[in-house]
């Protein structure tokens, strides 16, 4: 019987690939320019989703404190070839579900469709 449920479990978890919640370095291309020229890059950004409990009751003022995926960052240096002048980027250090700031990021609902976790 805990083969069967062991089993189960683990076609679940890979059922939902892009479902999982937490926030983790992932790495992408980006492009940069200088010099009239343009070049691919490769670093990490912040992604994923952070836990979110929304109360049933809500009174006025009451609203849950938001977390979003933020991280540590540094800014990389690279030259594109053939341009003396630098080009630089942000990468993600690390990332780590956090209070959401609204002096710099939107901290109200996400009023989009929010993909299922479940497979289709």
């Amino acid at each position: 019987m805990q083969l069967v449920v062991m089993a189960a479990v683990l076609a679940l978890a890979g059922a939902g690939q892009g479902c999982i919640f937490g926030c983790r370095p992932t790495n992408i291309s980006m492009f940069v320019e200088s010099c009239g020229s343009t070049e691919q890059v490769f670093t990490t950004i912040c992604e994923g989703q952070c836990y979110q409990k929304d109360p049933v009751y809500r009174g006025y003022g009451d609203l849950p404190e938001q977390r979003v995926c933020n991280g540590d960052w540094t800014i990389e240096v690279t030259h594109i070839k053939g341009c003396p002048v630098a080009v630089s980027y942000p990468v993600a250090k690390s990332c780590t579900c956090t209070t959401c700031n609204s002096q710099n990021s939107y901290c109200g609902r996400f009023h989009g469709e929010v993909p299922s976790c479940l497979p289709s």
